[in-house]
């Protein structure tokens, strides 16, 4: 009896060993994170008394710098520092977003500029404006830190005049692309520093520089312009509202 009785049990664990290894296994897969998108609003006012500043181009990166102190200006920068253009600057490979203002910030006005990324990690802003009654002079932020900006929490900075180093200030007739003058954009050949530096500021007609086309009230102060950040949003992409998601 008590061989019929392991036998027994024998077959019936055999069955069940058969039974386990047939069972498909089940590997369940976690769900894929919603993309995420982060929105800054970027408000910039022009605290000059009378110096237009053009478009001006946010761009958010993760590394480099738009420019360096006693480095050469890229071409990129070299055209908005000449022309007001931003193209160039808005099209920068290390990019992963950028916004522009509709068009110029004349003094005294401020603007709101909004951009978009769908990355926060080492995430760095910068801004740059070209003040247009001067030959090569511009203004703005390099990589600026965010990363860490909570939503509804705010960055203040205030912005210095630089000399982007690839045009002589001259301020002569025909050479600078304001509303003082009219006079040309950019131009590739290099004629001063070629290297940024502070700028040093403008010399009018009225201080001894009599080809110049400025006048005193084109003369400017540091600081150029104030710039608040804001974190407004951290939301799932398809959340918002707009082109990419409807």
């Amino acid at each position: 009896k008590k061989s019929i009785v392991v036998v027994a049990l024998a077959a019936s664990l055999a069955a069940c060993g058969d039974n386990d290894s047939n069972d498909p296994v089940q590997v369940v897969t976690p769900p894929t994170p919603e993309p995420v998108s982060y929105t800054f609003d970027v408000t910039v006012s022009n605290l000059t008394a009378g110096q237009p500043l053009s478009p001006i181009a946010i761009i958010a990166h993760t590394e480099g710098t738009l420019w360096q102190i006693g480095s050469p200006a890229s071409v990129a920068l070299e055209t908005m520092a000449e022309g007001g253009d931003n193209s160039q600057l808005l099209a920068l490979e290390n990019a992963i977003a950028n916004a522009s203002s509709e068009g110029p910030v004349g003094p005294g006005v401020n603007t709101t500029i909004t951009l978009t990324t769908d990355s926060l990690e080492a995430l760095k802003l910068s801004l740059a404006t070209m003040m247009v009654n001067t030959n090569d002079g511009f203004t703005g932020l390099s990589a600026l830190d965010v990363s860490s900006l909570a939503v509804g929490d705010s960055l203040i900075r205030t912005t210095v005049a630089y000399d982007a180093g690839t045009e002589a200030n001259t301020e002569a007739a025909g050479t600078i692309p304001g509303p003082a003058d009219g006079g040309e954009g950019f131009n590739e050949a290099r004629d001063d520093v070629n290297f940024v530096a502070r700028h040093p500021g403008v010399v009018t007609n009225e201080d001894g520089l009599s080809s110049s086309v400025l006048s005193p009230e084109h003369k400017f102060d540091n600081p150029l312009a104030k710039v608040v950040i804001t974190s407004t949003h951290t939301e799932a992409a398809g959340t918002i509202p707009g082109p990419a998601d409807g």
